[in-house]
C-alpha cells in the first residue's frame, strides 16, 4: 500500500514521493539539486542510477567510494544522497555500514537528506526489515567487494561472523527524520535497486 506508506513517512517527519522509474526519479534530483555540494554514501541504487554522473555535471559532488579525505567531504555536504538496506511498512529505514559515515551522515550533518529507495527493499516490519538487511543486502555488498566472510562462502544469511572482512560493523534504524536535519526525504522507486 504505497499511499499508507508515503503517509506513514510524512508523519515520521520525512518529505515522501513515489517515482514509476529510476530515470523519473533521477530527473527530479536534477532539477532540484542544482549549484550544490553534495555528498553520496555509498549505494549499488546511486551508482546504477548513475546519479552520481548526472548531478556531478552542474554541483559539486563527493563520492564516498573515493577516498577517505572524499568520504570526510561527503559527510559534511549540505546535501547527502544514499539508500537504505530496508525500509519497512511502518515507515523505519534500516541500513548496515562497515565504517559508519554513510549511516552516520545519515543521523546528523546535512541540511537536506535524501534516501532513493526501490520496492525491492520494502519489508512488512521492523524486524523483517533488519532481517532484510542483515541477511540480504548485508552477504550481497560483502560478494559484490570481493569479502572472504561466511555469508559469501556459504551463500546464505548473516552468521553475525568475527571476520576481517566483516562489512556488519554498524547498523541504524530511522524511526523519523532526525531533528537536527531540516530537510529528509525518501523517493521510492517502482524499481528493484541496488541490494
Amino acid at each position: 500500500d504505497i499511499p499508507r506508506l508515503l503517509n506513514v513517512l510524512r508523519v515520521h517527519g520525512f518529505q515522501s514521493a513515489f517515482f514509476d522509474s529510476g530515470a523519473a526519479a533521477v530527473d527530479y534530483l536534477d532539477r532540484t539539486l542544482d549549484g550544490q555540494t553534495i555528498g553520496f554514501g555509498g549505494s549499488v541504487t546511486l551508482q546504477d542510477l548513475e546519479l552520481y554522473e548526472r548531478l556531478s555535471t552542474h554541483n559539486r559532488v563527493f563520492w564516498h567510494w573515493k577516498r577517505q579525505e572524499e568520504r570526510r567531504a561527503a559527510f559534511s555536504a549540505p546535501v547527502f544522497l544514499t539508500s537504505a538496506n530496508a525500509l519497512s511498512e511502518n515507515g523505519e529505514l534500516v541500513n548496515i555500514d562497515a565504517g559508519g559515515n554513510r549511516v552516520a551522515a545519515t543521523c546528523f550533518g546535512p541540511e537536506r537528506l535524501i534516501f532513493v529507495i526501490g520496492l525491492n527493499k520494502l519489508a512488512p516490519n521492523l524486524e523483517g526489515a533488519v532481517q532484510r538487511a542483515r541477511n540480504v543486502a548485508a552477504p550481497q555488498n560483502c560478494a559484490r567487494l570481493g569479502r572472504k566472510t561466511p555469508c559469501v562462502k556459504e551463500q546464505k544469511h548473516c552468521f553475525d561472523c568475527a571476520s576481517r572482512d566483516r562489512l556488519c560493523q554498524v547498523m541504524s534504524i530511522h524511526f523519523g527524520r532526525p531533528l537536527n536535519i531540516p530537510a529528509a526525504e525518501v523517493l521510492l522507486v517502482n524499481e528493484n535497486l541496488g541490494y
